[in-house]
């Protein structure tokens, strides 16, 4: 079987039985399809790389400008495959497991100041059923610091009112629990009664957001509506919803929350992935040290 029609079968695999949201699986076919071309304009077996193929792979990579987290995320497409691969016994050995990932530039993430994040909530127009909508997207990606994809696949079977816990299924099709305050629960109360049943437009929903078709409402649309609200909040800096995950897990640890709670809240398999919140927190109480000790 050729190269293409085994990157179908994986992609098939990926959304009937692995259930990955369709932002990775887009991401994922995405990056094969780069592969693909790659491999037949450089008449290259794909059953039988060997580690200097695949380091020029990198390098045309590289040369065409891909950031080292792009690199990364190609990468950990095609190690998966291969990986998909081998199982089906296509190949003897997967290659790109022994492939390292280039390092990274050390990004701090973009989070928002507690007045940035007051001006977006006062923004928001509570008069329409879509404003009240927005307003419980800030607050429940603030207050729980779940993914847009998560986000979007929230039921309303998976949200515990009375306990103010939601049941999330994260990446890898894992469960775990965050949690929300009387914010969030002030705006699902009023979305729930004044704003998704006009939404429906007499349809049926399990999920919790929907958008003015009735229909589920996609991370596309979250992130058309967080721009819209930032632009409208006048704040000159790149916002995303991912940003509101970045200022929960700011916020969490300034007020006093331990790396490894935060770290299960956001859903992280490793420590060292929530480990860059850190260098935020030490950066805010070396300005606190340097501006209030008196002997420096």
């Amino acid at each position: 079987m050729d190269l293409n029609n085994n990157i179908k079968l994986f992609i098939t695999y990926l959304h009937d039985e692995k259930r990955y949201p369709d932002t990775t699986i887009n991401s994922y076919e995405r990056d094969l399809k780069n592969f693909s071309e790659y491999i037949k304009d450089h008449h290259l077996n794909y059953k039988d790389l060997n580690k200097d193929q695949i380091r020029s792979y990198l390098k045309y990579l590289d040369d065409l400008k891909y950031s080292k987290s792009s690199i990364s995320r190609e990468l950990s497409a095609l190690r998966h495959f291969y990986t998909y691969l081998e199982v089906r016994g296509v190949i003897s050995k997967n290659m790109f497991s022994l492939i390292r990932n280039p390092k990274k530039d050390k990004k701090l993430p973009n989070f928002l100041q507690n007045n940035e994040l007051d001006k977006i909530f006062e923004t928001i127009d509570l008069t329409t059923p879509l404003g009240i909508r927005n307003r419980l997207i800030v607050e429940l990606l603030y207050a729980t610091g779940i993914r847009v994809s998560e986000l979007t696949s929230l039921k309303l079977k998976d949200i515990d009112i009375n306990n103010h816990e939601i049941r999330v299924l994260g990446k890898g099709n894992k469960e775990r629990i965050v949690f929300f305050g009387d914010y969030a629960l002030k705006y699902l109360n009023m979305y729930e009664e004044n704003a998704r049943h006009i939404l429906l437009k007499e349809k049926q929903s399990e999920y919790l957001l929907i958008n003015n078709q009735g229909g589920k409402l996609t991370s596309r649309g979250v992130e058309d509506i967080i721009n819209k609200v930032v632009n409208e909040a006048a704040i000159h800096h790149h916002i995303s919803p991912h940003s509101l995950r970045h200022t929960f897990a700011t916020d969490m640890l300034n007020n006093g929350a331990d790396l490894k709670s935060v770290q299960e809240l956001l859903g992280h398999e490793s420590l060292s992935t929530t480990q860059i919140y850190t260098h935020i927190t030490s950066d805010r109480l070396r300005e606190a040290y340097l501006k209030s000790f008196p002997r420096k």
